[in-house]
């Protein structure tokens, strides 16, 4: 009598990295693909057709970050570099981005600021591939501030200091959801799959730096 041997269904643990990576891709991939077909006006201001006021800068500032692709992936990015770190670091992050954008308010015109943005994602991820020293993430967080204060240039102090308020709190939510969700989901990483999320930041940022630098 001969026996035909049964197929073993590949398990969890038996499951080539890559494929185990995939869920934490899918917004690597989703983002990706808001930013190829995205149009530069991501600001709630414009989207609602809102009057400038302190409301409605606060409620720009805690919607923009969301609205731009770019800035979100870097957000979610910065949760993967904050799993090998304590949350202290966040603070550090958020006051330079705070700093930036009262840079961006005294001096905004800075010459290829958009595309330096997009390559900040390359940043992010030769970093987690150990080839840069994450002291780079502040100037990076720095610039992303300056970007995010060129929608508000020409508003008046009240509404402008409520837009800072909304940005401050909407980053800091942001780097904290994804920190403590990427805690849960996947507490120690194996290598493989950080190298796959960082094949995937790498990929978009750069594809979005060319398309910033080419128009």
């Amino acid at each position: 009598m001969t026996f035909l041997p049964t197929r073993v269904q590949p398990t969890a643990a038996h499951r080539p990295s890559a494929l185990r990576s995939l869920p934490l891709l899918a917004p690597v991939l989703v983002l990706g693909v808001l930013r190829a077909g995205e149009a530069q006006a991501h600001h709630l201001m414009h989207l609602l057709h809102l009057q400038t006021s302190p409301l409605g800068g606060f409620l720009s500032g805690l919607a923009h970050p969301v609205l731009g692709p770019d800035h979100l992936l870097f957000l979610l990015a910065l949760s993967l570099v904050g799993l090998r770190h304590r949350s202290g670091w966040m603070l550090a992050l958020l006051g330079t981005g705070l700093g930036g954008s009262l840079l961006g308010l005294l001096l905004p015109g800075l010459p290829g600021a958009e595309a330096l943005v997009a390559f900040s994602l390359v940043i992010v991820a030769l970093l987690l591939l150990g080839r840069l020293d994450r002291r780079l993430l502040l100037p990076a967080f720095a610039l992303h501030g300056y970007v995010l204060s060129a929608s508000v240039l020409g508003w008046t102090t009240a509404p402008v200091s409520f837009y800072l308020l909304g940005l401050l709190i909407s980053q800091a939510s942001l780097l904290l959801l994804s920190l403590q969700g990427l805690r849960r989901l996947a507490p120690a990483l194996p290598a493989a799959t950080v190298r796959s999320l960082a094949a995937g930041l790498l990929g978009c940022g750069a594809a979005w730096t060319w398309s910033a630098l080419v128009g």
